[in-house]
C-alpha cells in the first residue's frame, strides 16, 4: 500500500526542514512525498531543494492559500492513502507511517485518524494540548466533534469521489471536508490510538482578525451542513476542554 504525504509550505524557513526530515526518516518503505511551496521568499525553497532528490514531487509557484496548495498535492498523488504534514509540524516517530498503514490494512478503513500533540513553537518538548482522538462515534460528529485534521489518512479514491478542499474557506476548509466525509456515516472509519503528529502552536489564538474570520467561516460551514451553528460551535469548544486538562 502506497501512502502519499503532502507538505504545503509558504515562508517557513525555520520549520520546514524538521517537517521534511520527519517524513524522510520513516521506516515505511512505500511513501510518496509531495511538497507544494507557494513561491516562498524567505529561503524555504533553498531548504526544500536540498532534499529534492529524495522527494517524489516539488511544486513552487504562487497560490491563493494553503487549501489550494493542498488540492494541488492531492491531484498529483498516486498513493492508495493520502495524509498531510504541515510545514510547522513533525511526524511523531520514525514508525508512525508504518503504524498507520498496519491499522488501515487490519481494518480495511476508508478513513483513519489518531492522536496529536500541540507543542510550544520554540520548545517542541513542551506540550500545550494533548489531543487524544478517542473512539469514533457518528453521534459525536453530529454534535461538533471532529478528529484532528493532521492525523487523518484517507483513501485517495474517497477523496476523488467526495471532493477536495473548498477553497472559498481560508480557515474552515479542513472542518468542512471532514464533516462532508463523516456526517453521513457511509465511510469505514478507524481510530489508531497512537500519536501521529507533533504540531507547533501558531498565532491564531492571539490574532483577533483571524479569530473573527474563523468564527464567521465556522458559522457558514455549519449552516452549509444543516447544523445549528451556535450550538455546534459551543459543542466543538466543549470537546476541546479535556485536551488542555490532559496536557497539565
Amino acid at each position: 500500500m502506497k501512502i502519499t504525504i503532502i507538505t504545503t509550505c509558504y515562508n517557513r524557513v525555520a520549520t520546514v526542514r524538521g517537517a521534511i526530515e520527519s517524513v524522510l526518516s520513516q521506516d515505511y518503505p512505500d511513501i510518496e512525498y509531495i511538497v507544494v511551496d507557494g513561491a516562498s521568499t524567505d529561503g524555504s525553497l533553498n531548504i526544500i531543494d536540498e532534499y529534492r532528490g529524495r522527494l517524489s514531487e516539488v511544486i513552487s509557484e504562487p497560490d491563493h492559500g494553503m487549501y489550494e496548495a493542498i488540492n494541488k498535492g492531492v491531484r498529483l498523488a498516486t498513493g492508495d492513502v493520502i495524509g498531510l504534514l504541515h510545514s510547522d509540524d513533525m511526524l511523531y516517530a520514525t514508525d508512525t507511517v508504518s503504524k498507520v498503514a498496519a491499522r488501515i490494512k487490519e481494518t480495511g478503513a476508508d478513513f483513519l485518524y489518531g492522536n496529536g500533540l500541540f507543542v510550544n513553537a520554540e520548545n517542541t518538548d513542551k506540550v500545550t494540548r494533548n489531543w487524544i482522538g478517542g473512539d469514533y462515534r457518528l453521534w459525536k460528529v453530529r454534535h461538533g466533534w471532529l478528529p484532528l485534521h493532521p492525523t487523518c489518512y484517507i483513501r485517495r479514491d474517497v477523496m476523488m469521489r467526495r471532493g477536495l478542499y473548498n477553497e472559498t474557506y481560508k480557515i474552515a476548509a479542513d472542518s468542512d471536508l471532514l464533516f462532508r466525509y463523516l456526517l453521513g456515516g457511509e465511510l469505514s472509519v478507524a481510530y489508531l490510538n497512537e500519536y501521529i503528529v507533533r504540531m507547533r502552536m501558531g498565532g491564531m489564538s492571539t490574532d483577533n482578525n483571524k479569530r473573527r474570520q474563523m468564527w464567521h467561516e465556522d458559522i457558514r460551514m455549519y449552516r452549509s451542513h444543516g447544523m445549528n451553528p451556535t450550538i455546534t460551535k459551543i459543542e466543538k469548544m466543549l470537546w476541546k476542554i479535556p485536551q488542555f486538562i490532559k496536557a497539565l
